[in-house]
């Protein structure tokens, strides 16, 4: 690293990692209530649950995104962080006001709207410390020395989903006119502006690791810029006619939710296309797999799956069902949770001084992990199938059919836990790094690894 201030990322980096173990905890524990097997109840009722493991999924993301800026930034702009010290007070205001949030889920202190659970007084909290976040790197963007594409892409993800957080924070009587606002913080984040944001990470990341000219990388992020705001944005509409909007809506938010993988086709040709022409000299394979694991795994689990249950025909009997539960962990996880290990596999070694490059335990986190989450799709997919072929075509009742469909959720905790031994091995990794030391401050930046013809 370059900067001393760079360090304050580590403090984001571990705790999103402390939060991803417990989502998946409360997966596991959501996975055997489905089979029947719901001891907990009494004390982590399905609801808390539930809410518990969505929202940890949004925080731990975030949370590696705030890092990941407090790494970037400084280095695109080529100086320190504008205040240490407030990114340290912003940290901990950050952590603390999550971990309320959890604790409260489990006394039913939350609003009960998926993904936006956390109560209205947490969410005053939440915008105070985004804020915050936003003055301190724009702050010091606007004083450093150099001005780049990538770092005010990822800027204005950044001000955008901090944006896009506010209508949600609005409250409506009229539980249409709360939905149709509620999808603006739910899809135009994920869909959307953290698609900025992955862009901005993503074409820092091809930079650093495959030696491709910078004019190259960031004529190709303004295309998929503009894809992702052409489809993005009215492909929202797809969830309006399930929420009380008019019929053409169905129309609308198909057809550009359809063109939406053009987005995560543009980003995964762009990724493959930067490293071919890459001379591959970069050591650090393993942030390389995760660099480019995030592109084709968006593509397949935003892009295609997405579009497999998008169009109107067939969302009219896949909305709602364990078919989105497919789509939407493997969208997740390539998109965004594959991007926060990238981050964290480049810069670790940048910020401890130690060279954990390509190592067994690394390299099998990678493939356990997703071969474990390729296989939790799989079983989403087959359940789904099933439920919407009993439920929504034999007119089979709820419950009936969550009885018949149990026997998938056993497969799911068994691809499940494959995904966890790479999650483990990957922390195990994150904990072998050590704490950051000034004493791998490089002034003069990474060697440069350029592309050679």
């Amino acid at each position: 690293m370059k900067y001393k201030s760079q360090k304050v990322a580590y403090y984001f980096f571990a705790f999103s990692m402390i939060l991803l173990l417990l989502q998946v905890t409360y997966g596991f524990i959501m996975a055997f209530a489905h089979m029947g097997y719901d001891g907990l109840h009494e004390w982590i009722p399905f609801n808390a649950a539930t809410a518990t493991h969505k929202n940890l999924l949004v925080v731990w993301i975030i949370s590696g995104f705030m890092g990941a800026a407090y790494f970037i930034i400084p280095d695109e702009a080529e100086t320190e962080l504008w205040s240490e010290a407030l990114a340290k007070l912003q940290f901990w205001s950050w952590a603390i006001v999550g971990v309320i949030a959890v604790a409260g889920f489990h006394f039913g202190w939350f609003e009960g709207r998926k993904f936006l659970e956390i109560p209205r007084p947490l969410d005053y909290l939440v915008a105070l410390n985004v804020v915050l976040f936003l003055v301190i790197i724009l702050m010091t963007l606007l004083k450093g020395k150099r001005q780049t594409t990538t770092a005010w892409v990822l800027t204005m993800g950044l001000v955008f989903a901090a944006l896009l957080y506010l209508p949600g924070m609005v409250y409506f009587e009229n539980l249409a006119v709360d939905s149709f606002f509620r999808w603006w913080v739910v899809h135009l984040w994920v869909e959307g502006v953290w698609e900025l944001i992955m862009g901005g990470i993503l074409a820092y990341l091809l930079i650093r690791l495959t030696g491709v000219d910078r004019e190259v990388i960031e004529k190709w992020l303004y295309v998929i810029v503009g894809l992702t705001f052409l489809s993005g944005i009215l492909g929202t509409g797809h969830h309006y006619y399930y929420t009380g909007g008019p019929k053409y809506w169905l129309l609308i938010g198909g057809i550009f939710s359809a063109m939406e993988p053009l987005a995560f086709l543009g980003m995964t040709a762009f990724a493959v296309q930067m490293y071919r022409k890459g001379n591959k000299r970069h050591p650090n394979k393993l942030a390389l797999y995760w660099t480019l694991n995030t592109a084709i795994l968006s593509f397949l689990g935003a892009g295609l799956l997405g579009l497999a249950h998008t169009l109107p025909q067939v969302n009219l009997y896949t909305h709602g069902t364990l078919v989105t539960a497919m789509h939407g962990h493997l969208a997740f996880w390539g998109a965004y949770g594959s991007l926060v290990f990238a981050v964290i596999a480049y810069a670790m070694p940048l910020m401890t001084g130690r060279k954990i490059y390509d190592n067994f335990i690394g390299n099998l986190a990678f493939w356990t992990a997703n071969i474990g989450m390729l296989g939790m799709t799989a079983a989403f997919a087959a359940a789904g199938v099933a439920q919407v072929s009993l439920e929504r075509l034999a007119g089979y009742e709820f419950m009936e059919v969550a009885k018949v469909i149990e026997p998938h959720f056993f497969v799911l905790i068994i691809a499940a836990t494959v995904f966890t031994t790479g999650i483990l091995l990957f922390m195990w990794n994150f904990l072998l790094y050590g704490a950051p030391s000034d004493e791998a401050i490089q002034p003069e930046g990474e060697p440069v690894f350029q592309v050679t013809t």
